[in-house]
C-alpha cells in the first residue's frame, strides 16, 4: 500500500508477486540495455568527427599546393594529418541525400577521433568513375579499417596498425591484417588462402610464407553503378564481414603486434581508405553491442 509520500510498504505486499514484479523489471532494463540505438559518424554537413591522414607521397605528377618538392620534381613531404589541399575528402550529395566523396587521389585514411570496442558498423558504398596513379589499370579499390591502433604511415609506410574489411571489385569482404595480426578458418584454393568455416585455423599478418590477405568465400557485390551494404561485426577481439547481407568472413583472436610480444587486439578507431579509386559513402553508423546479433551469429 502507499504510505504517503511515494514510500512502498514493500512488507504488505505478496512476496510472489513481489519477486515477479521485480524479476520483469530487470529483464526490461536489460532489454533496453541490449539494444542500443545507432549513433551517426557522418552527420551530413561536414567531416566533424573524423581526422584525415596521408602520409604516402604524392605523385610528382600532381600540383598539390603548399607541399615541398626536390629538384627533381619529386615532393619531399607527404600531404600529412588534417590538411586536405587535393580536397580527396569531402561532402556533397548523391541519390537524394549526403554522402561522403572519397575522390581516390592518393593514398591514406578518415580516421574517427572515437575508439570502439564491442560494435556493429554500418556504410553503405558506391564506386565512383575515376582512378589515379598506379591505380588506372586495377580495379576500384578502397576499404573500412578497423581496430586502428596507430597513425597512418605504420603499415606499408600508408597505412594504420588495423584490421582491413577490404572494399575492392571482386575482393568485397577480403582480409588484410596491416602491421597487426588475426585468426581465419582458410583453405588454399591453389592461388590465395581463402575463407572456410571447417578449414584451418590460420594466423595472417604481414610475414611470409602466408601473409596478411585471405579471401572472402562468397561474391557478394552489386554491380558498379549500385550501392554495396557492409556490416561488420567486433566483439571481443572477434569480427565478422558482412556484404549485402551475407557473412562473407568470420575473424577470430586480433593481435596487436607494436609490443615486445603479441597481445590481444579489442578495440581502436574506423577509417575509411583513399586508395587510387573514386567512390561515396553514406549511412556511416555505429551500435554498441553486447552480443553478436542473432542474424550474424553461428549457428
Amino acid at each position: 500500500m502507499d504510505l504517503g509520500g511515494g514510500v512502498l510498504d514493500i512488507g504488505s505486499m505478496n512476496p510472489r508477486k513481489f519477486l515477479l514484479g521485480s524479476v520483469l523489471c530487470f529483464l526490461v532494463a536489460f532489454s533496453v540495455r541490449a539494444e542500443e540505438p545507432w549513433k551517426a559518424l557522418f552527420n551530413g554537413r561536414d567531416l566533424s568527427g573524423w581526422d584525415t591522414e596521408m602520409m604516402e607521397l604524392p605523385d610528382r605528377t600532381w600540383e598539390v599546393p603548399g607541399l615541398a618538392r626536390g629538384t627533381n620534381g619529386v615532393y619531399l613531404e607527404a600531404v600529412g594529418k588534417n590538411r586536405d589541399p587535393l580536397h580527396v575528402f569531402t561532402v556533397t550529395n548523391m541519390d537524394g541525400g549526403p554522402v561522403i566523396h572519397v575522390s581516390g587521389q592518393g593514398f591514406g585514411v578518415m580516421m574517427t577521433t572515437g575508439i570502439f570496442t564491442n560494435v556493429h558498423v554500418h556504410v553503405e558504398v558506391k564506386w565512383g568513375d575515376r582512378k589515379w596513379s598506379k591505380k588506372l589499370n586495377r580495379p576500384f579499390d578502397t576499404g573500412l579499417l578497423y581496430f586502428c591502433h596507430s597513425e597512418c604511415g605504420t603499415a606499408d609506410k600508408t597505412w594504420p596498425r588495423s584490421i582491413e574489411f577490404q572494399i575492392n571489385q571482386k575482393e568485397f569482404g577480403d582480409l588484410y591484417a596491416a602491421a597487426s595480426r588475426i585468426t581465419v578458418p582458410a583453405r588454399w584454393d591453389g592461388k590465395v588462402w581463402r575463407y572456410d568455416a571447417a578449414g584451418t585455423n590460420t594466423d595472417f599478418f604481414m610475414q611470409k610464407p602466408i601473409g596478411n590477405h585471405c579471401a572472402h568465400n562468397v561474391d557478394a557485390e552489386k554491380p558498379k553503378g549500385e550501392w554495396n551494404s557492409l556490416d561488420l561485426i567486433t566483439y571481443q577481439g572477434n569480427s565478422i564481414h558482412v556484404v549485402n547481407g551475407q557473412v562473407v568472413m568470420r575473424l577470430y583472436h586480433a593481435q596487436r603486434l607494436d609490443g615486445d610480444v603479441p597481445a590481444p587486439l579489442t578495440a581502436g578507431k574506423i577509417s575509411l581508405q583513399t586508395e587510387g579509386g573514386e567512390c561515396y559513402y553514406r549511412n556511416v553508423k555505429v551500435q554498441e553491442i553486447s552480443e553478436v546479433p542473432a542474424e550474424f551469429a553461428e549457428h
